[in-house]
């Protein structure tokens, strides 16, 4: 992913702090001044225990986007911008591991680095395509120029083909293959997708912005062999909302089924296309369903208003994801960047930032209307001691401790049932296309018809820390189409006593009849992470949470209910999660 040029000018040094709402540019002067404040964080955010256990990581330092996964000769590869001099943003490399099961990783030397005129200034963003011989290539994007974020589009080829691991790339004397030329911003250029291949060309996307820079939009770029690259004149889809980073192009079964398809299979009424980007205004990635027309070179959402809805891959820390389809295991695998919620201080003082989610299959849901997410079945794994609920009814205002282990590290699935629906309290009409404020002011704490329920995780012995993850029901809005609409939140406001922590609540609207009364949730909790899938993998949404009272041995988990209605926990089961191998840490 593409990022304002700063450079590290002796000691003075230029961050880019990326929050959840939004990017703020943060200037330290002096790095003795950063030092001074790294000191002074709550002993807290530097507890061991709170660096993720099974969520992927380097053993230190600044991680940030998910770059060209793929699978090559029994090896998955991930490669992952990185700076290997600090837990700050800066001196980005590709960062490369590997794994056999997407699980436990091995790290390898970085892959990428400035190394020539066309990078030498920023090794950015990009994805790997596997050649009909079966050769990968990586396409990225490389800064030329000191002065500006002049943004270009290189290429790189395993030097040794037959080594499964990839451990050296090399960068042909013909980069770059693609230049910024015909009115595109050439600061505002980067990121290109996976190629796919189709009438003997070879198409790829790099986002960018038109329209004055109003819109974003996906170029598309055609090659006979991946060397001479030429612009189509319209991009293939374009929409009002500020610069396209980290797109993303791929076909879906229409079928319902899970099997992925490889990112060339175009062809049959059955398939369908997704168009993905990462929005640099708001810093979540959002999604659309539709058609492509490979000969008009042309994207249109099944949903007129798809721009506008903005669909999402998870509606909390989520960002600048990327795709691969696995044929090992014939799936496409979503891979996705979460930032901290602490300070860039805390940071330094801990000496490391940032995290990829889970690995997640991701498939077309039956209805056609968005997509389905799953952790992949690789992490169940990683499972060990476990405890189960069956058929335990919680009143209004109670809540059931789940015991027997410890549950800092755990994976939690559960099954709810609401006997009524009866009592649901009606949905504002302000609200009622906002689930971020809808659940803000309706929080876990706020008592509701139907719900709040669901459960507090990384809580305190006295539950004066916890997170929760819940589900809230409303009555269906004038001129719907009569069904209850069911909210799901992480509301993480009381999930820790230090009050620097960037605590916000996230929520989306969960597309699932409740009718029947029952709705399942699935939470990875990983010490500083929540990781939750609603409804089967509706709705997800992973938070940052630093609890200072909630560490290890001393976490909790609980279901719970604030509604007026009793909640049958019909099944709950929790697992202890053990550690995988980790890049060495």
């Amino acid at each position: 992913m593409g990022r304002d040029a700063w450079a590290w000018l002796g000691v003075v040094v230029l961050l880019l702090l990326v929050q959840l709402a939004g990017a703020s540019h943060v200037v330290y002067e002096n790095l003795l001044e950063l030092k001074a404040e790294a000191e002074a964080v709550p002993p807290s955010i530097v507890d061991p225990q709170l660096r993720a256990g099974y969520h992927f990581q380097p053993p230190k330092n600044w991680i940030n986007d998910p770059n060209a996964p793929l699978y090559y000769k029994g090896w998955y590869h991930f490669f992952y911008q990185y700076n290997p001099k600090g837990a700050v943003w800066g001196n980005i490399v590709w960062a490369h591991s590997v794994s056999r099961d997407l699980i436990n990783w091995m790290a390898l030397e970085p892959a990428i680095e400035p190394s020539i005129p066309s990078d030498q200034y920023g090794c950015w963003s990009g994805s790997a395509t596997i050649l009909p011989d079966g050769t990968p290539v990586i396409m990225y994007t490389g800064v030329n120029r000191p002065d500006v974020n002049y943004q270009v589009q290189n290429v790189a080829y395993p030097r040794n083909r037959s080594d499964p691991l990839l451990r050296e790339w090399v960068k042909p004397g013909y980069n770059p293959v693609i230049v910024p030329e015909g009115g595109i911003n050439a600061t505002q250029f980067r990121d290109p997708t996976t190629a796919w291949r189709a009438g003997g060309r070879w198409r790829l996307l790099i986002g960018g912005v038109a329209g004055g820079g109003t819109r974003g939009a996906a170029y598309v770029y055609r090659s006979r062999d991946f060397r001479r690259w030429a612009r189509v004149r319209r991009p293939l889809h374009s929409a009002p909302t500020g610069m396209w980073e980290c797109p993303d192009f791929y076909p879906v079964g229409a079928d319902g089924r899970r099997a992925g398809l490889e990112t060339s299979a175009l062809a049959g009424p059955r398939v369908k296309h997704v168009l993905k980007n990462s929005l640099d205004l708001r810093r979540y990635d959002y999604y659309t369903v539709g058609t492509y027309d490979r000969r008009a070179e042309r994207y249109v959402p099944d949903d007129p208003a798809g721009d506008e809805r903005r669909l999402r891959y998870d509606y909390g820390n989520f960002y600048a994801s990327k795709t691969f389809y696995d044929p090992a295991k014939r799936r496409r695998i979503l891979w996705g960047w979460a930032n901290e919620s602490d300070t860039t201080a805390d940071d330094v003082a801990k000496g490391w930032a940032g995290i990829q989610a889970i690995p997640r299959t991701v498939w077309l849901d039956p209805s056609g209307k968005q997509l389905l997410q799953w952790p992949i079945e690789e992490v169940e794994a990683l499972r060990g001691k476990s405890a189960t609920l069956k058929d335990r009814v919680i009143k209004p205002g109670q809540h059931l401790e789940v015991t027997g282990l410890q549950t800092a590290q755990a994976d939690v699935e559960v099954s709810f049932e609401v006997p009524s629906l009866a009592g649901a309290e009606p949905l504002d009409p302000a609200l009622a296309n906002d689930a971020e404020r809808l659940c803000g002011a309706r929080g876990a704490p706020v008592e509701g018809g139907v719900g709040p329920f669901g459960l507090w995780v990384l809580a305190s012995a006295d539950r004066q820390e916890r997170t929760a993850v819940f589900f809230r029901v409303f009555r269906a809005a004038a001129g719907s189409d009569g069904k209850p609409v069911v909210l799901m939140c992480t509301d993480p406001t009381k999930s820790s006593l230090n009050p620097n922590l960037y605590k916000p609540t996230f929520a989306g609207f969960v597309d699932t009849d409740i009718s029947n009364g029952k709705i399942s949730l699935r939470s990875l909790i990983d010490r500083s992470v929540v990781e939750s899938f609603g409804a089967g993998g509706k709705t997800c949404i992973l938070s940052r949470v630093y609890p200072s009272l909630a560490i290890g041995k001393n976490a909790r988990l609980y279901a719970f209910n604030n509604g007026k209605a009793d909640v049958k926990v019909s099944r709950l089961t929790a697992w202890e999660m053990r550690k995988p191998l980790m890049n060495g840490a």
